[in-house]
Order: structure tokens, then C-alpha cells, then sequence
């Protein structure tokens, strides 16, 4: 996708909804913000597009009906929001897109069930056969069961992921700003609004800043930020938008110049480098030599041990491992074809001595290519 004149043409959209539209900045369910997004999603799903819909507001309803005044920090307080905050928003969905005829499906998951390969082909096709379906899925990440260590971490992130899954050709970050700015708007209120720039530009992330984390939720302009750089992997187009705009994302599919459109400044990686690329937690860490990171990053070569100085970490044949230089910066990540056990018993050494160190050899290679995206 190249300009808002493409937005037209996309046929497959992730629209994501945050906590503080969702739950009017806390005051409870706005059914009729949600209302007025299902009349839009039905217009679009009758003009031919699929849409799966991301949505926040478990954990912020929870807190509301529990009558609590602030979102709480302990896990289990959290969780136990999430359950009773799930209701609300599923019963919501369900009659709102029921005055237009159409059905809801509920997707929980955690960083786990995508970090799996064949968990993560499984959630791809349940999604796309609901789309087929005519069915509108509304994806949330599952708080009641989520720790840190599994958690996407907020659902922008999980919006670009799902994208990513799915493939789809445009991911809307529904906000309470218009858009993105050059610099805080709160703070100065002359900021330029960003009509249009690209997806991954190390910039974005700096006028971002520390993203201006609400109360209720845990996103920010940073997470969005990155999520549109997560998107561009597969290809799509992010667009940062006011969720309270009259028919906001009528005058997306339109190509109207509204919100900020982050455009993917590269080609698609392969869906299953998508996946490897989506993985949020590694195992552990390989350490390279500077003529190691040369030939991944210039070559798009495998890695061989005779590159690996160190290894970091506890992991397993087949774990997602990061691969560093020895200045710390993160080159590539991939799955590994040795334990950590092994792999420091053969670093440093040429391919041809994995059989008389180990007294074995699966793979001459630590990481094949085939299983390696660089970062």
C-alpha cells in the first residue's frame, strides 16, 4: 500500500478499540459509541470488507462494576476485573451487531497461544473461517489468566499481531486523539498533526516519547507506534484515528485524509518469518562476533557456531533464541537447532566438529536461515 487512495481497495481490515473510548473514560460501557462502530463495521462488511474487530475495556468495565475508583496493580485483582469486566463487554458486542443481523465470535488469547506454532495456525484458521462465515470476531487478550510473562503487553500490540495472522491489508487504531503529533499536544498545544509517514521510522518513536499511559488502560502513542511497525511486516497500513469522529472509519475506506496513516515501508516478510518475527519473549541469547552479524545482515546467510562467542539463557532445540552483537544490540531472532547445553560446548568451532563435541549432529547450523528474521 502506498497512499490513502489504496485504503480503498483493502478488502481485510483489525480495528482496534481502546479502554478509554470504550468505557467513556471510565464511566462505563458507551453503548452508544459502540453502537454507532457497529452500524460502521456493518456498512463496510456490506461494501465487501472483512473486519476483525480488537477491543480493550475488560479489565476498565470490571473496575466500574466492582466500584472501584482506580484500575488496580495487583494480578489476581486484575484477573478478577477482567472476568467480571468480560461480561459486560460481550453482552454489549453481541446486541449492538445484532440490530444489523450480524453475529459475534469471542477470541481471548495470550502471548502463549501464538508463540506456539501450531496454536498459532489454529487461531489463523478459526479467524479466517468466522470471516468466511460472515461472522465479526471480537479478539481480546485473556487478563484472567494472563501474567506478565505471557501478556502481549497492551492491545495495540495485539492488534498488529492479529493483523499480522490474518494478513490483513489495513490495521485502524481507533484513540482519543485525532492522530499522532509531532510533539505532545498537552503540552504544546500548536503541535502539527502527522498526516501521513512510515511505518518504522526510528523518528516516530521519538516524538512518541514515553506514550502518555492512561489510568485505564496501558497503551500509548508508543505502542502504536510500534504496532504499525509490527503490521508492516505482513505489509499493512496502520492508521491512528479519533474513535469519536461521526462515521470515522467510513472516511478511511474512502481514502479521506483523516487521523495518521503509517505506510509499510518495506516488502511482506513470509508468513512464517511473520510469526517469528511476532514473538515478544526469546529463551535466551546468542552472541555473535562482528563477522557473524555482517553475514546475517548482508549475506542472509544461517548462522554457524564458529560466529557464537557466548550463550545466554536456558533453552531447548526449537526455542526462539535472540541473536546479538557483542555490543548488546539485537541483529536477528530465529529458532535454534541445539540446547544452550550444547551450543556452548560447539561455539567457536567449524560446522565439521559438531559430531566429534557432541558425539552427534542434527544441523550444521546453529540457525538456519529458513528460521531466522532479522530484527
Amino acid at each position: 500500500m502506498k497512499n490513502r487512495q489504496e485504503l480503498t481497495q483493502s478488502r481485510c481490515w483489525v480495528v482496534k478499540v481502546g479502554s478509554s473510548l470504550l468505557t467513556n473514560d471510565g464511566r462505563g460501557l458507551d453503548e452508544g459509541l459502540i453502537g454507532a462502530w457497529a452500524a460502521q463495521i456493518a456498512a463496510l462488511r456490506a461494501s465487501g470488507i472483512e473486519l476483525v474487530l480488537v477491543s480493550s475495556g475488560a479489565v476498565a468495565e470490571g473496575v466500574k462494576r466492582l466500584g472501584w475508583t482506580r484500575r488496580p496493580n495487583a494480578l489476581h485483582e486484575l484477573q478478577a476485573a477482567a472476568a467480571v469486566g468480560q461480561m459486560g463487554l460481550v453482552q454489549t458486542y453481541e446486541t449492538c451487531f445484532q440490530r444489523h443481523g450480524i453475529r459475534t465470535a469471542q477470541i481471548l488469547l495470550t502471548h502463549d497461544d501464538l508463540a506456539d506454532r501450531q496454536r498459532y495456525l489454529n487461531a489463523r484458521s478459526t479467524l479466517r473461517t468466522l470471516l468466511a462465515l460472515g461472522v465479526v470476531p471480537v479478539v481480546n487478550e485473556n487478563d484472567t489468566v494472563a501474567v506478565e510473562e505471557i501478556r502481549f503487553g497492551d492491545n495495540d500490540t495485539l492488534g498488529a499481531l492479529v493483523t499480522n495472522l490474518i494478513e490483513a491489508e489495513l490495521l485502524v487504531l481507533l484513540t482519543d486523539q485525532p492522530g499522532m503529533y509531532e510533539c505532545d499536544p498537552r503540552k504544546n498545544p500548536g503541535a502539527p498533526l502527522i498526516s501521513e509517514a512510515r511505518a518504522g521510522d526510528p523518528q516516530l518513536e521519538q516524538m512518541a516519547g514515553a506514550g502518555g499511559v492512561g489510568s485505564l488502560g496501558r497503551g500509548g502513542m508508543l505502542t502504536k507506534v510500534r504496532a504499525a511497525a509490527r503490521a508492516a511486516r505482513s505489509g499493512a497500513a496502520t492508521v491512528i484515528a479519533y474513535g469519536r469522529e461521526a462515521n470515522i472509519l467510513q472516511r478511511i475506506a474512502k481514502g479521506e485524509e483523516v487521523g495518521t496513516l503509517l505506510l509499510p515501508g518495506q516488502e511482506a516478510l513470509a508468513a512464517r518469518k511473520q510469526w517469528l518475527a511476532g514473538q515478544l519473549q526469546v529463551r535466551g541469547h546468542l552472541v555473535l562476533d562482528a563477522g557473524a552479524v555482517r553475514v546475517l545482515r548482508e549475506a542472509g546467510r544461517s548462522l554457524l557456531p564458529v560466529g557464537v562467542v557466548a550463550v545466554e539463557g536456558s533453552f531447548g532445540r526449537g526455542d526462539v533464541v535472540a541473536c546479538v552483537g557483542e555490543d548488546g544490540v539485537e541483529v536477528a531472532r530465529g529458532l535454534v537447532n541445539y540446547s544452550a547445553e550444547d551450543a556452548r560446548k560447539i561455539m567457536r568451532q567449524p560446522s565439521d566438529k559438531i559430531e566429534e563435541l557432541l558425539g552427534y549432529v542434527d544441523e550444521p547450523e546453529l540457525m538456519h536461515r529458513d528460521n531466522l528474521v532479522l530484527t
